[in-house]
Parts: structure tokens; C-alpha cells; sequence
């Protein structure tokens, strides 16, 4: 069984106005940002499925009709969609954030229904049960943080100013997690004592186009700068760009964050597969709650090599799917097609299609769905998909490993 299937939009400070709207045609956008479109079960924003000629929210779909995610995900997840398919457009940075694990994200969840923090206030951390791990994929040349840096390359960054070597030095002195936790609780007027020379040395560099983004000079004048951070009130987050990894995307390719691990998107448009989560540990560059001893408490210190996940070729055939090893609750594949192409395959678990680019059809016997770019699928396990292509194009499917 098939379903035409409807996302919902989040319509976040830091997103874009015009990448969403045009990859799904919308004819009449709202005049605000569209930063995300999500494709899933999550009770904050369920999608809506056209199921016996209705079009309802796909979360009460399978509550009456479990049946659809099959044996192979109800063993695993229980009668819940397990994965969550977003598409992303980022104007300005997100925050620095870490996702909690299934251990974590149960023990917080309990904690704060316990307190009678409602679901829906702006200080709520676990919006859920459920751990978070992501993988996300470049749909433009991409800018992030990813984790650590050795402690040498930290010292090194640091070094480069006179106002943060106090913090090199106290690296040495100190470990990273003490001198971390100093810098994420440290008071307004040490954050503007570390970074506000920096901004005063580089900021004609910044605009004139002489700093490039792999330097953390950079999104310390930007923020500064086009976000309108306030001088007197700068953020210590900012000083991650000295701490974490600057990385680098290219259309197509990707990354993939676990539980604890330190980031932030900066830049560009990307699709997001994720556990079916919105728990977000927040440290930083945000207006949302922030909670330091949260994060403190979860983050992994360790220094990372980002892993980037290497973008699709041709010669990978006409299902190909990204490599996410550590990945339990979502997989994501990528299916190119050309004019004429037909394939097919069946679906051993509930999946999500999702038309990025050019049109097809999906054959139903007497019948057929037509799919253009943005529109979607639920697909039901164990159903055969008969694609034939009407142009050049791909779309991208989210499923099970």
C-alpha cells in the first residue's frame, strides 16, 4: 500500500524565505522564514497522509493501522514511525547543541513531567523520550561545527590572540572539560574581555572579504556582524569556533552525529534524517532556553576527525544507500532516474520517498501517483514500487537499515 503523504513546516528565526517555498512550489508562501519541512510522526508537527480518501495525520494513522510499519520495525520500535526526514534551509548559524542519549533523553523526559513543565514551554529540554542521533546530506556548499579538535589545533586557534591565551595556557593547567565548562558559564564581561578585541583587530578584514570561513575570525565578526549580536552581550559560545571543527560540505555529501556530540549548521540547505526525536541540548547562539549543566554533563570531549560521507556517483547504481554504520532507527537512500527509467523494488519496512528533483509516476495497476519535485510517499512494508520516470531527477527514501 502507497500513500500521497503531506509535511509540516517550521518556521525557525535562523531559516531561510525562499529555498522551501520553491522546492515545493508553494504558490502563496507566508512572509516568514521557512527553516524546515519535516516528513514523520513526531507530535509536534505529524505529517498528513491521504489514507481511504482523507487526508489525516499519519501519527493517528498508525495508532488504528500498526500493521503498515511491519514486523521488522515494530520489533525494534514498537508501533511508532522510528524516523524523522526534514529538509533544511540555514540563513543564520543554529545553535551549538548536543543530542542526548535514550538513556538520558528517558531520564529527562520523566524529570520534567515530573515538574509540570508543559511540553510546549520555551524552557523544555525533552520533548520526547527518544534519543536523537542524525545524519544530514549538503543540498549547496555547507558550512558547520563538528565536534572537537585535538588539543593541539585548539591551542594553536587560541594562540593566534592575545586576549584567549590566558585559555591555552589554562588547557594546559586545567583539561579541557574544566576549562570548557569555564568558558560556557563564564560572565558577559570575560566573554567581551576574550572576544571584542578580536572583532576590533578583524572586522575590516571580515568586510572586506579578506577572512574566509574555515577561520573562526570569521563567524566571530558575522555573528557580530549580519546576526546583530550586541557588543556589551556577546555570546560564549562563540568562542566553539576556536574549540570545534570547522567543516566544509560540498553538494551531496554529508555527516553523521551520535549522542553527546558537539555541533552547529552555519550555512546552506540540507536534508536531516534522524531518530523520530526534537530533544536539543542547547550550550549557545540561540535566543531558545539554554542549559549549560545539561550539556556539560552529556558532551563528548573527545577530539574527531569529521567522517564526511561521501556524496552520490553515478556508478553506485540506482539505489544507493549512505553509509551510516552506527545508524539503528533510520537509513537514507539515494534513487536517480531518467526519462523512460522503470524500476521497481519492495519495502521490507515502512519508508518515506521524497522527490528532490524532476517528476515520476508510481504504477498502481490501474492507476498511478504522480510525484514532482517535493511531494512525497508513505510507502507500507512489504509493498512493491514500480517507478517509471517521466524526467531526469532523483528522490531520496528513508527506511531502516
Amino acid at each position: 500500500m502507497i500513500f500521497k503523504l503531506k509535511g509540516k513546516f517550521q518556521h525557525y528565526d535562523w531559516g531561510g524565505s525562499t529555498f522551501i517555498p520553491h522546492f515545493l512550489k508553494l504558490d502563496a508562501p507566508e512572509q516568514k522564514p521557512y527553516a524546515e519541512y519535516w516528513l514523520g510522526t513526531h507530535p509536534s508537527a505529524p505529517s498528513d497522509i491521504l489514507f481511504e480518501q482523507k487526508w489525516l495525520p499519519l501519527d493517528q494513522v498508525i495508532q488504528v493501522a500498526p500493521e503498515l510499519l511491519g514486523e521488522k520495525s515494530r520489533s525494534q520500535f514498537g508501533d511508532n514511525l522510528p524516523y524523522l526526514l526534514k529538509i533544511l534551509d540555514i540563513k543564520q548559524p543554529l545553535s551549538i547543541q548536543i543530542h542526548p542519549t535514550k538513556a538520558e533523553a528517558e531520564h529527562g523526559f520523566a524529570l520534567e513531567n515530573q515538574q509540570g513543565v508543559p511540553l510546549t514551554a520555551p524552557l523544555r529540554v525533552y520533548k520526547d523520550r527518544n534519543h536523537k542521533p542524525e545524519m544530514m546530506i549538503a543540498l549547496s556548499d555547507f558550512w558547520g561545527l563538528y565536534g572537537f579538535k585535538p588539543i593541539a589545533d585548539i591551542k594553536a586557534s587560541l594562540e593566534q590572540h592575545d586576549s584567549l591565551k590566558p585559555i591555552a595556557k589554562a588547557l594546559d593547567e586545567k583539561g579541557l572539560p574544566s576549562v570548557y565548562a569555564d568558558i560556557m558559564q563564564a560572565d558577559k564581561q570575560q566573554i567581551s574581555e576574550w572576544l571584542l578585541p578580536i572583532i576590533e583587530e578583524k572586522f575590516e578584514e571580515y568586510q572586506a572579504g579578506k577572512l574566509k570561513p574555515d577561520n573562526p575570525d570569521y563567524w566571530i565578526c558575522y555573528i557580530s556582524d549580519a546576526m546583530n549580536s550586541p557588543l556589551h552581550s556577546l555570546d560564549g559560545g562563540i568562542i566553539c569556533f576556536y574549540f570545534f571543527n570547522i567543516v566544509y560540505l560540498k553538494k551531496g555529501e554529508g555527516l553523521y552525529q551520535g549522542a553527546g556530540l558537539p555541533h552547529a549548521y552555519l550555512r546552506g540547505q540540507n536534508i536531516e534524517l534522524m531518530a523520530n526525536s526534537d530533544n536539543v541540548i542547547r550550550g549557545g547562539l540561540t535566543p531558545k532556553h539554554i542549559d549549560i549543566p545539561a550539556l556539560l554533563h552529556s558532551i563528548d570531549y573527545r577530539p574527531v576527525t569529521p567522517k564526511i560521507i561521501p556524496a552520490y556517483r553515478e556508478t553506485d547504481g540506482f539505489i544507493h544507500l549512505y553509509p551510516t554504520p552506527e545508524a539503528k532507527d533510520f537509513a537514507l537512500q539515494h534513487l536517480e532516474f531518467k526519462p523512460f527509467d522503470e524500476e521497481n523494488f519492495t519495502a521490507d519496512c515502512a519508508s518515506i520517498l521524497l522527490v528532490m528533483k524532476g517528476s515520476l509516476y508510481i504504477d498502481l495497476g490501474r492507476e498511478a501517483i504522480h510525484l514532482q519535485q517535493g511531494e512525497s510517499i508513505f510507502i507500507a512494508t512489504e509493498s512493491q514500487v514500480d517507478i517509471i520516470a517521466e524526467t531526469d531527477g532523483y528522490a531520496v527514501i528513508a527506511t531502516l537499515p
